[in-house]
């Protein structure tokens, strides 16, 4: 991303989480009141004008799938962070955590140390637009300009503002992992290991490499939408060579789903089928004894 300017990409992500709420009640899977409040540019302009036109925008099909996509990969986190918090996990770290408003909607963080990294100008934004709109948050916020700074400190950074590395932490690495260098995801797995005591978990979610080396045309559109904003895709694992590649750093993967197999276990059929993300993965792993 640009030193100086928020994610953008992350912004997308955000106001498809706060469009959620105009989907049926049944394709509804975790309703995000403050996404759509990070959204900057023309686009809320244009979405207004859509819906005094009577063209609401959710009703397009490319974007439809887009609010579907993102219901069914926050879900799925969501079930994983509520299912470590009721076996007693109290720690949670988002790395690159955007505008992730967790902390805000989930009731079973109630009791839960949130500590949220990211660079320092989306942060500055997020900050900003949490106090605009009066949503106090209680995470714990960690400037980390990722370009500068090695990442082999930053365990050390998040002991400091009060993480315990003796306690079971649940990282989420969530729309982050295709936009790294291998160095840099190969650094970032050892930081989160580094930080994880024995019964923490780790979500990530990331591309099979056929999406990058065999692109569609409609993956070629929006790798070319993400790169000129200064945010290119780089990095795809073959699903295969996951748990290989984890097992050598000190991480066993539990599930490995693709986003269109998630999509049919908790949407009905009709909204599954918008969601075809067959090189879009879902992963959850836990650290090795």
């Amino acid at each position: 991303m640009r030193e100086s300017t928020p994610s953008r990409t992350a912004q997308w992500v955000a106001l498809a989480r706060g469009l959620a709420e105009r989907l049926p009640p049944e394709a509804q899977l975790a309703i995000d009141p403050y996404g759509a409040a990070f959204e900057q540019g023309p686009r809320p302009r244009l979405q207004r004008a859509l819906d005094r036109a009577g063209l609401h925008i959710e009703r397009f099909a490319r974007i439809k799938a887009w609010i579907l996509y993102m219901q069914v990969r926050t879900r799925v986190i969501d079930d994983a962070v509520r299912a470590f918090v009721a076996r007693g996990g109290r720690q949670l770290v988002l790395l690159g955590a955007g505008y992730d408003t967790r902390v805000l909607r989930l009731p079973a963080l109630a009791d839960v140390r949130v500590f949220e990294i990211d660079h320092p100008a989306t942060q500055r934004h997020k900050r900003e637009v949490l106090d605009r709109i009066a949503a106090r948050s209680p995470a714990t916020y960690i400037e980390w300009n990722f370009e500068s700074r090695p990442l082999s400190e930053l365990p050390a950074r998040l002991a400091e503002a009060g993480h315990d590395v003796r306690a079971p932490t649940f990282t989420i690495w969530e729309g982050v992992t295709m936009y790294l260098t291998e160095q840099a995801i190969d650094a970032s797995l050892r930081a989160i290991h580094a930080w994880s005591a024995p019964g923490s978990q780790l979500a990530m979610t990331y591309f099979a490499r056929a999406r990058l080396t065999k692109p569609s045309l409609p993956t070629r559109f929006v790798s070319a939408v993400v790169a000129r904003v200064g945010e290119p895709w780089q990095w795809g694992w073959a699903p295969a060579e996951l748990p290989g590649y984890f097992a050598e750093r000190g991480f066993a993967v539990e599930r490995d789903v693709t986003m269109a197999e998630a999509a049919r276990e908790l949407l009905p059929a009709a909204f599954a089928s918008f969601v075809s993300g067959r090189d879009q993965r879902i992963a959850l792993a836990r650290v090795g004894t």
